[in-house]
């Protein structure tokens, strides 16, 4: 792993669809788009924001997620995640997260991510690592 200066920050925009409502997690009629789905847009952001400081062979997964759901946006909104490095401890990363929608802040909070080498973590579990 190359060295992540703190303050990085990786962000990107994503149209939600039916499948990041709550709704379709089986909260019938509730067609905001849901906690679970924010989670992973900002889990995504901090991994985007790990890969240029990747050797070969590395990825990331998550260890953290801490985050206060604070707004609703509805099906078809454009959803902007961001992440940034307020802390690095050898291969475990630390962000500051937020979702946002417009002007309304959906969700911000911590996220850790571990930057792992892929075919020993795969390994560990007994798998061969996916193409």
């Amino acid at each position: 792993m190359k060295p992540i200066p703190l303050g990085h920050r990786y962000g990107y925009a994503i149209e939600t669809r039916h499948e990041h409502t709550a709704a379709a997690l089986g909260n019938e009629g509730v067609t905001v788009v849901s906690t679970p789905s924010l989670i992973a847009f900002l889990e995504m952001a901090a991994h985007r924001a790990l890969e240029p400081f990747f050797d070969a062979g590395e990825g990331s997964v998550g260890t953290l997620v801490s985050v206060r759901h604070l707004g609703a946006a509805p099906e078809g909104a454009v959803v902007e995640a961001e992440a940034e490095v307020v802390k690095v401890e050898r291969k475990q990363i630390e962000f500051a997260v937020r979702a946002r929608w417009r002007d309304t802040l959906l969700m911000e909070g911590t996220h850790g991510r571990a930057v792992v080498d892929l075919a020993r973590f795969f390994e560990r579990l007994g798998l061969k690592r996916p193409a």
